[in-house]
């Protein structure tokens, strides 16, 4: 089996920290499965961009323990709509 890097290992705890906060909260689980797959097709020789996205979950991962988190927003791309 092939060894993590110390960011891929900080990114699959990241993975199992929101998997844990979202678990008593109806319709988040599916919604951070897809988040991280979404991002696992980033090239792993972008380093500056995961470690921004890390941060950036590290950060929405404090607010969705936050016990006043109900539901998750999200941004959608115009181009993208039908």
């Amino acid at each position: 089996m092939a060894r993590h890097s110390k960011l891929q290992k900080q990114v699959l705890a990241l993975y199992r920290q929101f998997l844990q906060a979202g678990r008593d909260k109806p319709g988040f689980v599916p919604r951070i499965r897809e988040e991280f797959r979404v991002n696992a097709r980033i090239k792993k020789t972008d380093v500056m961009h995961i470690e921004y996205l890390y941060r950036r979950g590290q950060r929405q991962l404090e607010q969705l323990r936050d016990s006043n988190t109900k539901q998750l927003g999200s941004f959608s791309n115009p181009a993208n709509q039908s």
